[in-house]
């Protein structure tokens, strides 16, 4: 039996006597568990979770380790009230089991303040306390200790968009903001908007194009801060003096309220712009200045340049050099003020300091040029939701959902993925979206890879059209036999390398393999699904850094921070052929950081009935330096491993499957969980005004149709 606590907060107080607490307004929780490391100095308490921000009045669960401690701070909003306590788990464990396995009580808080905690004492049965007559010092590798009983997540470090020095990340914002570009509200629902992590500046998605400011939380006096105030004489200082404020004010650089009664915040003397005390180390030098009409100029003055410069050259070419001026340089204000007025509208699309301009107006001749490359052919039917008949719901997760659709017009079935726009505009993956898109577009040229048919949208919701492969995923299969037997697992395993090394040869890394993401076709073949997680142009020696996969599957090198390319599938390869061939993981941990000190430094048990041919690939795919691991060193398919693999035959499909799935029609649902098949297959419901707030023109270029789409549609 594994102890933890349910912890719950459900009120705060500070006194009322303070002349502070007019400022408290809209308190939140920051939970930090911690662990006790013993080193050379002593003991010291190491944060290795995540941070957690539990929700007034809802339970988060903490497991109970000797010298682990919950450090619980409350904030405001302003981040200027700052109350913390700390509590020992194992202390808080022992009180509640005193108490009948419950307990409530104020937590009294420095320097002010009191919290209001609910603790419950529960018991969760581990694997091994489950087996009834278990012997607690069995071998970890039995069966069934470590067996593959659940579906795992995946996970994907928030996207960090690198302007002008500032790392802006989507974010939520809990009260009214004000975007500090535009001097517009920031609207929407979720995360709404971008903020820099470094100096807090808050702005639309819209507007980081017009950002022109350095950040100065991490940029105030390097070389390019320097050259930057050097070449477009930006270098204006604002002149605060503190200010009473009579009416709401906002802060127009982190755009949230100037809370208190007095003297709540600064006011520039020269041009009015009104901010937090905290905030003034932070506001770039641009008194006067609107970064939004800036950007604009700059971008009209560039083009003009580049015109210039094109018209020079030509000259140069046909009667001698001229003199002309370097490219880049500014012309005088003079220019920068005639390009604001509106007579000097952009004459095309450019991206320079960040600006992008919309394209041209329907009808030119110039927008049938730029047309995006995965456009809908106007030729070429459309396709809607009201096509498709939804029949069952074959999965489902916090992106949206999979459901089992028939075509009405030729009555085929197809796998629809439907995704709530608010979720991925939230999470920042409109760009993965479109990764996905593309990689399942390559699929036609591989057997092994699911494809895609067509892509569609409503004002609510992103449709994958794609194949629909009954036989299940390897997953569902594995739960049902533990694991698979020699000459399964390596048919599997062949068909997966083939699936691999295609996607590698197109410059794309798949980072998700995993048992739930290798499905099968109604013969038994394999087929690589769900390419969320696919990074593009990684031939040669490019290199990315991105922290995500699936926890059990994630090489050491990404856990490390290091730069890598495809040599993490290879390790994910290695991870999955451990799965299907023994029916447990290769690594373990009580939580995730276990489980990733376990993936950088263990090695994996190899049963004693395990061949050493089978041993040696596993310890070659294990293998830590990226460079020297099996798949990027050395042939894989000249391993002997698979000596009873024809390749070529292989690639054509011509080798039969060794298992094939049982399916009673072409809508058979059987190989699927039934906890999803059970559910009513229909679209979730979004909140009107959230939707309203999506910005439609991030999914402009969605729309796609495959050839084969077109042909089916024929018949």
């Amino acid at each position: 039996m594994s102890p933890f606590l349910r912890i719950g907060f459900s009120n705060f107080e500070i006194d009322p006597g303070l002349a502070y607490h007019e400022e408290v307004l809209n308190p939140y929780c920051a939970v930090y568990m911690k662990e006790a490391i013993d080193t050379e100095k002593g003991q010291v308490y190491k944060q290795k979770k995540p941070t957690m921000y539990p929700p007034w009045s809802t339970t988060f669960d903490a497991h109970v380790h000797r010298g682990r401690i919950m450090h619980v701070m409350v904030k405001d909003r302003t981040a200027e009230l700052k109350s913390e306590t700390t509590v020992a788990l194992d202390a808080l464990a022992t009180r509640c089991k005193k108490e009948n396995g419950k307990l409530e009580i104020w937590l009294e808080l420095k320097p002010q303040g009191r919290l209001l905690m609910e603790a419950k004492y529960c018991l969760e049965k581990t694997d091994a306390a489950a087996q009834s007559g278990a012997d607690s010092e069995a071998e970890p590798e039995r069966e069934g200790l470590f067996a593959l009983h659940q579906r795992r997540g995946a996970i994907k470090q928030a996207k960090i968009h690198l302007v002008k020095c500032h790392e802006f990340s989507a974010t939520f914002f809990p009260q009214p903001t004000f975007c500090s570009v535009c001097k517009e509200f920031v609207w929407g629902l979720n995360k709404q908007g971008y903020q820099c992590r470094e100096c807090n500046a808050a702005i639309h998605k819209k507007c980081i194009d017009k950002v022109i400011a350095k950040c100065t939380g991490s940029a105030i006096n390097s070389k390019e801060t320097m050259i930057h105030k050097e070449r477009f004489k930006i270098d204006m200082p604002h002149r605060f003096k503190v200010y009473n404020y009579k009416s709401p004010t906002f802060c127009e650089h982190c755009g949230t309220l100037l809370w208190g009664l007095a003297k709540q915040g600064l006011k520039c003397e020269e041009c009015s712009m009104n901010v937090h005390h905290k905030c003034q180390r932070k506001v770039a030098n641009l008194c006067g200045v609107n970064q939004k009409l800036m950007a604009e100029a700059l971008a009209i003055i560039e083009i003009k340049q580049q015109a210039k410069t094109t018209r020079d050259s030509d000259i140069i070419g046909r009667e001698g050099p001229v003199s002309i001026n370097q490219p880049g340089l500014i012309q005088p204000m003079t220019e920068l003020l005639m390009a604001l007025t509106p007579s000097a509208p952009p004459t095309g699309r450019a991206d320079l300091q960040g600006v992008t301009w919309e394209g041209p107006a329907e009808g030119s001749t110039e927008a049938s040029a730029e047309e995006p490359l995965y456009a809908v052919p106007k030729k070429e039917p459309k396709f809607t939701v009201n096509d498709f008949v939804l029949h069952k719901m074959l999965g489902k997760g916090s992106f949206g959902k999979v459901f089992l659709a028939e075509l009405k017009r030729t009555q085929q079935f197809f796998a629809v993925k439907a995704l709530k726009k608010d979720v991925v505009l939230m999470d920042d993956d409109v760009e993965c979206t479109m990764v996905e898109r593309r990689v399942l577009s390559l699929a036609w040229e591989n057997p092994f890879l699911t494809q895609l048919y067509c892509t569609f949208q409503t004002k609510e919701n992103l449709f994958f059209v794609m194949e629909y492969l009954n036989g299940g995923d390897l997953m569902f299969h594995i739960q049902s036999c533990h694991k698979f037997d020699l000459h399964r697992a390596t048919f599997y395993a062949a068909e997966i390398i083939c699936g691999l090394q295609f996607l590698h040869s197109k410059g794309v890394i798949y980072r998700d393999l995993k048992l739930d993401n290798v499905l099968l076709d109604s013969e038994g073949h394999i087929k690589i699904a769900d390419f969320g997680m696919c990074k593009e142009n990684m031939l040669e020696e490019a290199r990315t850094a991105t922290f995500c996969g699936t926890p059990d599957y994630i090489a050491p090198e990404i856990l490390l921070g290091q730069k890598y390319n495809s040599s993490v599938d290879w390790w994910s390869f290695g991870v999955l052929l451990y799965e299907m061939l023994i029916g447990q993981s290769p690594f373990h941990g009580r939580d995730e950081e276990e489980l990733f000190q376990s993936i950088r430094t263990d090695n994996p048990t190899y049963p004693s009935w395990l061949s050493k041919v089978t041993k040696d690939i596993l310890i070659k795919l294990f293998v830590r330096e990226p460079e020297e691991r099996l798949g990027v060193k050395g042939n894989i398919r000249q391993h002997i491993f698979f000596s009873s693999i024809v390749w070529s035959a292989l690639e054509r499909r011509q080798v039969a499957p060794p298992f094939k799935p049982t399916l009673a029609s072409p809508s058979d649902c059987s190989n699927f969980d039934k906890e999803f098949i059970n559910e009513k297959p229909r679209l979730s419901c979004a909140d009107r005004t959230l939707i309203n707030s999506v910005d439609q023109t991030m999914f402009r270029n969605f729309s796609f149709i495959n050839p084969g789409m077109s042909r089916i549609v024929a018949r």
